[in-house]
């Protein structure tokens, strides 16, 4: 048998995709003998990468160097490659795309185009044995996290093929602009992000912490873009913004983004860390709320989902002030 050897009719018409793996090909009828002389010098086929193959002799496109990654990825163990595999799956396995390649599928533009990319990086688990080879670069995680698909292609959540992507940058303008992007593009929080670079232990590079820094200001400005956009949409009262509030006798009881002084209801956007969340405005809030204020905290992923329902929340305790006895008096002053 040679090159030119015609192969059975079954994979010319089941074969679903023109990048397919030698599983894939065995289930299609294809020897491996039979794959091994297309993929002859001149032949039709070519060797992607180890144990993929694509089905055609040009130069490979985007989707197939995705689709190619992912199946040498998502390849069964060693001990496993015997299995049958389920021809109308994918074969992609617990792979997933992520890092700069990721982002380029999510459509940011501050990443390059995967073809011109070096190289893919896909998130295994790690139990996984198995090596980064050509233009595929494997990254392990202990507990894999659900994937996002973009016309079927499995991508790490944004925060992690952001987090992968940053491990291997060193530009800090690039860094910027991926995480500036997250964000003002409505990909994710600020804060979610922070906790992926954190638990990737990226957060004590220079030039990460910087670019941290100028996400989180992004972050605040965006979130209170939404917020004073869900107040007078919905017409809600016009509040006191972005002001200080303390006792007469000058006991300060905190900072509020927004500030119903009729109704004494304060609204806080919380875009401060997990931790600071939870100490520090538990603690705020429980003492307002002795001097009879309502405090309403908002975070910016309820403000980027659902404005109305906020705009309800808010509305329905400025309603409830009428019910209750009137608020201690408190002194607002500009933040």
């Amino acid at each position: 048998m040679n090159r030119n050897t015609p192969l059975s009719p079954r994979p010319v018409h089941e074969v679903s995709h023109r990048v397919q793996s030698a599983a894939q090909l065995r289930a299609n009828g294809v020897t491996a003998a039979q794959t091994a002389a297309q993929c002859l010098p001149g032949g039709p086929w070519q060797q992607l990468l180890p144990g993929v193959y694509l089905l055609h002799p040009g130069t490979p496109t985007n989707d197939d160097r995705v689709r190619g990654a992912l199946l040498y990825a998502g390849r069964p163990p060693a001990g496993a490659r015997r299995t049958v595999p389920d021809r109308s799956g994918p074969g992609y396995g617990e792979a997933m795309v992520t890092g700069l390649a990721a982002l380029a599928l999510y459509g940011f533009t501050s990443a390059p185009p995967v073809i011109a990319l070096h190289r893919i990086d896909v998130l295994v688990p790690r139990t996984r044995r198995l090596r980064s080879t050509r233009f595929v670069e494997v990254t392990r995680a202990t507990v894999l996290p659900r994937p996002q698909h973009r016309l079927g292609v499995p991508l790490a959540p944004v925060e992690r093929a952001l987090a992968d992507a940053v491990a291997s940058l060193t530009d800090a303008s690039t860094v910027r602009r991926i995480l500036t992007e997250a964000v003002r593009g409505g990909h994710c929080e600020p804060t979610s992000v922070v906790r992926e670079l954190n638990a990737a232990e990226l957060l004590g590079r220079a030039h990460v912490v910087d670019a941290v820094d100028a996400l989180l200001v992004e972050g605040r400005a965006v979130a209170e873009g939404r917020l004073y956009e869900m107040v007078r949409t919905h017409g809600l009262p016009e509040p006191l913004w972005n002001v200080e509030l303390s006792l007469p006798g000058g006991g300060f009881l905190g900072g509020v983004d927004a500030y119903w002084p009729e109704q004494a209801v304060a609204l806080e956007l919380g875009t401060r860390s997990p931790r600071e969340e939870h100490v520090a405005f538990a603690a705020e809030r429980e003492h307002l709320e002795r001097l009879g204020v309502t405090v309403v905290r908002v975070t910016p992923k309820q403000l980027r989902e659902s404005t109305a329902r906020l705009s309800v929340v808010v509305r329905t305790a400025m309603m409830a002030a009428e019910d209750r006895e009137p608020a201690a008096y408190v002194v607002v002053l500009p933040r």
